[in-house]
């Protein structure tokens, strides 16, 4: 079963799991310190309104009557505003009809007894909480109740505007914004450089795996971690174990094309033993002549199916080519036939050298046997969006093939002309090969007038 790509690498998983795994530390820790700096922030103003709810209760708690007289003498000229947000409030709760006593600001107000309320006192003796006030602002107040002996039981209040808690609220919020901003960026940046490190020998794991694929290394060789270096080793005697397999493959396919071919031979001997004259010797002749050429087609079809799964086999077309061009060219030398090439160096068939030889082989002895004077054989661009190939292509001079039957002789069997000798399978096992890289083979009218074949097969 082909394995199917996620759409998110491994790289991208991990720095996406780091990074909702980081901004959930974030934003859990910003509510937590958030939460943490109000009530820090209530304390502080808490103490504050502590100090006046003090000083009131002591002016109560003074013994002469002249000194109650100056209760709510505070030194805050906000208690002396209308409605300045700033209140005190006094409540004698044990008289016949409550006494009640208040700052200027409230102008005839009063506030709410938190001793109504089902607020519990802290470890002061204080009640605190939110309320609002006589101009619905929201108010922050604290409540105590004293007890002045003779005197009676008073509740004493004090509030205050929130507005001062919400502001340093605000302010200590955006100042952690920022600051957790620019950590999660530090946090991200890290993240990425950590990513890559740790993915390195991965990468290079791949790369290396990737050379022994196109021929560039026999094996992976390099160091990897502890974590990597096992399956390096696994997948190096996967490389041994294909060649392994590959090796026997070629062994049992020799030493069946030999099996094979003796008996035949034996066969041809044997009808040419009384010099091939009558009917059965010219049928056995003609019949064990194909019976070869067709067990050498599958035969080397077999090979190449073998060997197209090979890892590393990769052949330098070039130098190929000048041995081809140089055999064909001394075979026709009585033709005066000229064959070259204008293929560069640097060009790589991704597969066996064997396979190579025998297609351009096979395209190399139709088009020098068709020949008049001319054989080349030129590179061409591949097609668009098909990089990783390369297009090879074989023209000569001769009189070539009608349109109609250019893709007719590539059928297996059919030849170029019946008068010649041989069994047309050339062209066949041109294409078989072909598609057993991923190639393929089409042939064309020449520039040359000639026939033009043209090969495209995988490169490096």
């Amino acid at each position: 079963m082909p394995f199917r790509s996620h759409r998110y690498s491994l790289g991208a998983r991990l720095f996406l799991s780091a990074a909702i795994c980081c901004a959930l530390v974030l934003l859990l820790a910003g509510f937590g310190l958030t939460t943490f700096y109000r009530r820090s922030a209530e304390r502080g103003f808490d103490e504050r309104l502590s100090v006046y709810v003090k000083e009131l209760i002591a002016d109560l708690a003074a013994p002469p009557e002249t000194e109650r007289q100056a209760i709510g003498d505070l030194g805050e000229p906000r208690f002396d505003l209308p409605l300045s947000g700033w209140y005190w409030q006094i409540i004698r709760l044990d008289g016949e009809r409550p006494t009640i006593r208040a700052s200027r600001s409230l102008v005839g107000g009063q506030l709410p007894k938190l001793l109504d309320q089902p607020i519990a006192p802290n470890a002061r003796g204080l009640r605190e909480s939110y309320i609002s006030g006589p101009d619905d602002r929201s108010l922050r107040i604290l409540e105590r109740e004293i007890d002045v002996g003779e005197d009676g039981r008073f509740t004493v209040a004090v509030a205050a505007p929130s507005d001062e808690i919400d502001a340093d609220i605000r302010d200590f919020r955006l100042a952690l914004t920022m600051t957790f901003l620019l950590l999660g960026l530090a946090l991200v940046a890290s993240t990425i450089a950590q990513v890559r490190f740790g993915l390195r020998p991965l990468v290079r794991l791949g790369a290396a795996v990737g050379m022994v694929r196109t021929g560039e290394k026999p094996r992976i060789i390099g160091q990897y971690p502890p974590d990597l270096a096992p399956l390096a080793g696994e997948l190096n005697q996967l490389i041994d174990a294909n060649h392994e397999i590959l090796d026997r493959a070629r062994t049992q396919v020799g030493n069946l094309a030999h099996a094979l071919k003796t008996p035949l031979s034996v066969m041809l001997n044997e009808a040419e033993a009384d010099g091939g004259e009558g009917q059965l010797p010219q049928t056995v002749k003609s019949q064990a002549a194909i019976m070869r050429d067709q067990v050498q087609y599958y035969l080397d079809r077999a090979r190449a199916a073998a060997l197209s799964g090979a890892l590393g086999g990769v052949t330098e077309v070039a130098p190929a080519l000048d041995a081809l061009i140089r055999t064909f060219t001394k075979i026709s030398q009585g033709r005066g036939i000229a064959g070259s090439h204008g293929v560069p160096a640097r060009v790589r068939f991704r597969g066996e050298k064997q396979d190579f030889e025998e297609m351009l082989g096979n395209l190399l002895d139709n088009a020098f046997k068709w020949a008049k004077a001319t054989v080349e054989v030129s590179l061409a661009a591949p097609e668009e969006g098909k990089p990783g190939q390369i297009v090879l292509l074989i023209d000569d001079d001769g009189p070539g093939l009608p349109e109609e039957a250019l893709a007719d002789v590539l059928k297996r069997g059919r030849r170029l002309d019946e008068a010649t000798p041989g069994s047309g399978l050339g062209l066949s096992i041109v294409v078989d090969l072909a598609k057993l890289y991923g190639g393929e083979l089409s042939l064309q009218r020449s520039p040359l007038g000639g026939l033009r074949a043209c090969l495209v097969l995988p490169s490096v």
